[in-house]
């Protein structure tokens, strides 16, 4: 069983802002595996299928993103999912709009979000995809927080499906090369 994890924060208020790029990935790989999203008793909205012959969960934590890993260890648990067979996306600052970066472990950078999850798993051995968003040094929570305009959105839209490709490739078990060949700024 593989558990896809996108951050991100519940609510209309939230549903377009850069914090939920991670929602925005998970949203669209639901779309394209043809998954529901249905709510848990995990605290997280979760589409159950199978992709490729194996069990895939795709999940949305609704605890809001600081408190992230409250869902997803719940969800861990419940399931008995292996720590290598997690993968969280999630929206980085110091990554230019556009850049994908695939990460076996390390710490949060700093991500809220992704510490939560790190405390309640007891690792920072969790496969994760930092999706670029962008930083505004003046006022970094208005521009986490904010909505990408219409030229970052034409960017999104070329990297959301280059991130289920990443995805896919991850689920094959090469990491190196998913690595290698999503590890850039995905702009033409």
């Amino acid at each position: 069983m593989k558990l896809i994890v996108g951050l991100g924060n519940p609510g209309k208020k939230y549903e377009a802002t850069r914090h939920n790029i991670g929602f925005i990935a998970v949203d669209f790989l639901a779309d394209v595996w043809k998954l529901d999203f249905i709510k848990t008793k995990e605290k997280g909205l979760v589409a159950e299928g199978f992709h490729n012959g194996e069990k895939i969960l795709l999940v949305k934590p609704q605890t809001y993103m600081n408190l992230s890993g409250i869902c997803v260890g719940g969800i861990v648990k419940f399931y008995k999912v292996p720590i290598e067979n997690v993968i969280v996306i999630y929206d980085d600052l110091d990554l230019d709009v556009g850049t994908i970066r695939i990460r076996p472990s390390g710490s949060s950078g700093g991500h809220r979000g992704m510490q939560s999850i790190i405390d309640h798993l007891n690792t920072n051995q969790i496969i994760r995809i930092k999706l670029g968003i962008g930083r505004n040094d003046n006022a970094t929570i208005d521009h986490v927080l904010g909505v990408f305009d219409h030229e970052e959105w034409e960017i999104i839209k070329k990297v959301i499906p280059k991130t289920v490709e990443a995805v896919e490739k991850l689920l094959l078990g090469d990491t190196e090369k998913a690595m290698n060949l999503y590890n850039k700024k995905h702009v033409e």
